[in-house]
């Protein structure tokens, strides 16, 4: 099968932007050079690698060509750095947000100082960031599975400890005695996907309560439940700062460890490989073993 980076990269532009027409305007092209690239890549592949919907989306066979594209996409940036006709280096990465408040942020210190490299963060529950790397729109990923996607290397970083808290005023008005009212008690989760309270109130046999919060950022979850509006499971990290100064208390013994991963490309990539270490310094500083 014989592949043109010119079809790759126009077969990556259609995916990042949605449609044909986009990625002509990305790539300072015409609609009709993109769409026979496109053609001439389907025809070469021997099957269809783009859904015409809006927005276009790749195909299975097309998903593992994007891949191709952006692993290739890197490589040339690396070589265009060394030989001085470029002075930046793309890294996308998917990372939980939890991870992005706390401990990753030593990452983004290191990084900062490297100069020649770019950041692109997406942030996604652990549970689902592997789709980002299966549909190649990462490079590497903070992820909490284990089972390495097709073309990637996995390594655990380390967990992440969960502790349910809440404002001291909020949780003595549910409280009689030492039994607090998990049933009534307000909750605050992140978003659809978070079920780490949902989980502590099976525990306890309880059922979730009439009020239910979403708040979805990290630092404004935290805020939440330092201000009363309810209770939530947090990582470490934030609680610990919190329990010294009396602002929040913990309601229970119980501990949620998330079991963190880093998945990143096989690549020779010098750019990814300093990334990695990077991560796995900043895990080892702030998760547990």
């Amino acid at each position: 099968m014989q592949v043109q980076p010119a079809q790759l990269e126009a077969l990556v532009a259609i995916v990042d932007t949605g449609t044909f027409e986009a990625a002509a305007r990305s790539l300072h092209v015409t609609p009709s050079a993109v769409s026979q690239r496109i053609r001439a890549l389907e025809s070469a592949a021997g099957r269809v690698l783009v859904l015409r919907t809006t927005p276009c989306r790749p195909t299975e066979a097309g998903e593992a060509l994007v891949r191709l594209g952006r692993a290739s996409r890197l490589l040339w940036s690396e070589a265009a750095v060394a030989l001085g006709t470029d002075d930046h280096v793309e890294l996308a990465v998917a990372v939980n947000a939890d991870s992005l408040a706390t401990w990753f942020r030593d990452v983004l210190g290191d990084v900062a100082t490297w100069g020649g490299a770019g950041l692109r963060l997406d942030v996604e529950d652990q549970a689902f960031s592997t789709e980002l790397l299966r549909s190649g729109d990462c490079l590497a990923a903070v992820t909490s599975d284990p089972v390495a996607v097709q073309g990637c290397s996995v390594e655990p970083l380390g967990r992440l400890r969960y502790r349910p808290a809440a404002a001291p005023g909020l949780a003595a008005s549910y409280r009689s005695g030492r039994r607090l009212d998990w049933s009534r008690l307000p909750m605050v989760v992140f978003n659809r996907k978070d079920d780490l309270q949902h989980e502590l109130l099976a525990r306890h046999g309880a059922t979730a309560p009439p009020v239910v919060h979403r708040v979805p950022t990290s630092a404004d979850f935290h805020e939440a439940v330092r201000l009363g509006l309810g209770w939530g499971m947090l990582p470490n990290p934030q609680l610990v700062p919190d329990l010294a100064d009396g602002r929040l208390e913990v309601l229970s013994r119980d501990t949620t460890d998330v079991l963190l991963h880093w998945q990143r490309w096989r690549l020779d990539s010098p750019a990814l490989d300093r990334l990695t270490e990077s991560v796995r310094r900043a895990a080892a500083a702030s998760l547990r073993r």
